[in-house]
C-alpha cells in the first residue's frame, strides 16, 4: 500500500492534498483514532495497488511512527510537504533522516529506512510533469522524522508562499506522487551517497540517466559534522542498512583516502560514476563475469548490446590490424559495430577505441569482420576476401607525383586536377589521370 501523509500545519501539504483529491476517485473512510493524528476522516483508492491518504496536525518532521496510523503498514510512505529556500519555484524529493544534530525534527544521528527505487521514480516523474516555471531537484538527507515505521520519502513543493498555494505546481507534484502506486521502495541497484552539496546534482544525474537509484545522502556539511568516521562508525553502517546496499558513490569532501580506507576495512564498495553508467541495464551477474574475464570497467572494459549468459559466450580475439584500420577510417562506426555484436569489449583512450579483446557468443567474430569489410570499402577501391577467410587484401589507387613529373606535368593546379581525376593537357599532350596513378596494396591477416 502507498501511504500519503498530509500536514494541516503545512499550507503546501494542504494544497497538494486538494490536487490529489481532484486526480482520482477517492473514497472517504473513517478511523476512530484522533483526528489530528491520522484518524477521523481519511481517503482511500482501491484496486491492486491501494493508496491511503491521512491528515496530521503536526508538521511532518516532528512526527513519530506515523506509519502506525494507517489501516495497515504502508509499503511506502510519502510526506507531501513544502520546500523552503531561496531557490525559486522548485519540485524536489529526498529521504528523511539526520546524519548530524536534529535541528529540524527527529533524533540526532538517526536514519529511517530509505526508499531509493521509489525516490528515483518520483524524481523522473517530476522531470516529466513539472510546469514550465518550475525546476526539479533532489536533496540530501537533512531533517526528520527519523522514526517512521516504513520506507519513506519527501515530495516537496517550493520554495515560497507563492508556490505553496499554487494549484498548478501542486497538481504536478500530486500526479508524480500517484506514479508511486505499486512501486517497490527498494531495489538491487541502490546506492548510498557520501559528499557533495545540499542539492545532490551528481547523484540526481545518475538517477535520471541510469537504472541506479540513491537513498540516503550525507552532504559535505554532514560529513564535516561527523568528523572522524571512527567516531560514528555505527551511523555509516546504519546508513548502508537503511539504504539496503553495500555500494557507495563518493563526491566532494567525502572522496578521500581516509574514507575509502574505512569503506575497504568494513567491506563496503566505493564505485565510480563511470562504473555506474557503464553497468546501467546490465545484469549484475553478467557484470561480475565480464570483469573477471576482461578486467574492470575502470581499466577500459565496456559492455556491448548482447546480454548472452556467461555460459554461452567465449573470450575472443578480433583481427587487431583490421580493427585498427577500421578505427582510423571511422571510429564511431567501428565502436558501434563491436558493441552491437558483443557482450563486452576492451577499450583504450578512455573507453573510446575498441581493442581486439572481446567476449561474445559464437559467430560474433565473423559478423564483426564482415562489418569491418564494409568499413574498408569506404576508403579502398577494392576489398578482396571473406569474413570467414584467412585474409583480406585491399587496394587503392593514389596520385603519384613522381609519375606526373616524369610526364612533364608542372606542380601546382595541374597536379590537383590530375589527383582529382580530371584529365589535363601539357604541351599539346593529353594526360589521363590513370597515367599518374599507383596502386597500393595492403593485406590483413584474419
Amino acid at each position: 500500500m502507498l501511504g500519503i501523509l498530509i500536514s494541516e500545519a503545512d499550507s503546501a501539504s494542504v494544497t497538494i492534498e486538494h490536487a490529489l483529491r481532484q486526480l482520482a476517485p477517492w473514497e472517504r473512510a473513517r478511523s476512530d483514532a484522533p483526528a489530528g493524528a491520522g484518524g477521523g476522516s481519511y481517503y482511500t483508492l482501491g484496486g491492486p495497488d491501494p493508496v491511503e491518504m491521512r491528515r496530521f496536525e503536526t508538521l511532518h518532521l516532528n512526527l513519530e511512527r506515523p506509519a502506525e496510523a494507517f489501516s495497515e503498514r504502508p509499503d511506502l510512505l510519502v510526506f507531501a510537504s513544502r520546500h523552503a529556500g531561496q531557490t525559486g519555484p522548485l519540485l524536489t524529493a529526498h529521504t528523511p533522516g539526520n546524519f548530524g544534530d536534529a535541528d529540524y525534527g527527529g533524533e540526532p544521528r538517526s536514519l529511517p529506512a530509505a526508499a531509493p527505487a521509489a525516490l528515483g521514480v518520483l524524481r523522473n516523474a517530476l522531470g516529466e510533469l513539472a510546469p514550465e516555471r518550475y525546476e526539479v531537484g533532489m536533496e540530501c538527507t537533512h531533517h526528520g522524522p527519523t522514526d517512521v515505521g516504513c520506507p519513506s520519502l519527501f515530495a516537496e513543493l517550493g520554495s515560497s508562499e507563492n508556490e505553496w498555494t499554487d494549484p498548478v505546481g501542486a497538481a504536478a507534484l500530486a500526479e508524480a506522487i500517484l506514479e508511486l502506486r505499486g512501486v517497490e521502495p527498494t531495489a538491487d541497484r541502490s546506492l548510498l551517497g557520501l559528499g557533495g552539496g545540499h542539492y545532490t546534482h551528481r547523484f540526481e544525474r545518475l538517477v535520471v540517466d541510469t537504472d541506479w537509484s540513491v537513498g540516503h545522502v550525507a552532504a559535505d556539511w554532514a560529513i564535516e559534522e561527523l568528523g572522524e568516521l571512527r567516531a560514528h562508525p555505527d551511523l555509516l553502517e546504519r546508513a548502508f542498512d537503511a539504504t539496503d546496499t553495500r555500494r557507495v558513490l563518493l563526491d566532494g569532501d567525502a572522496d578521500t583516502t581516509g574514507v575509502r580506507a574505512w569503506l575497504d576495512d568494513h567491506g563496503y564498495e566505493a564505485v565510480s560514476e563511470t562504473w555506474l553508467r557503464e553497468t546501467s541495464g546490465v545484469p549484475g551477474a553478467l557484470v561480475g563475469a565480464v570483469e573477471a574475464a576482461l578486467g574492470p570497467v575502470e581499466t577500459g572494459t565496456r559492455f556491448g548490446e548482447r546480454t548472452t549468459p556467461a555460459a554461452e559466450w567465449v573470450e575472443q580475439d578480433l583481427p587487431a590490424e583490421l580493427l585498427q584500420e577500421c578505427t582510423n577510417i571511422d571510429i564511431d562506426r567501428t565502436r558501434a559495430l563491436v558493441a552491437r555484436h558483443t557482450v563486452a569489449f576492451d577499450t583504450t583512450e578512455g573507453g573510446t577505441i575498441p581493442t581486439a579483446d572481446v567476449v561474445a557468443g559464437e559467430g560474433a567474430r565473423q559478423e564483426i569482420v564482415a562489418g569491418c569489410l564494409a568499413i574498408l570499402r569506404e576508403r579502398y577501391d577494392a576489398v578482396e576476401g571473406k569474413a570467414d577467410g584467412d585474409r583480406v587484401v585491399v587496394r587503392i589507387q593514389r596520385f603519384d607525383a613522381e609519375k606526373a613529373q616524369t610526364l612533364g606535368v608542372p606542380e601546382g593546379p595541374a597536379f590537383g586536377r590530375l589527383a582529382a581525376g580530371e584529365p589535363i593537357e601539357v604541351d599539346g599532350r593529353a594526360i589521363e589521370p590513370g597515367a599518374v596513378r599507383t596502386t597500393e596494396e595492403r593485406e590483413f591477416d584474419l
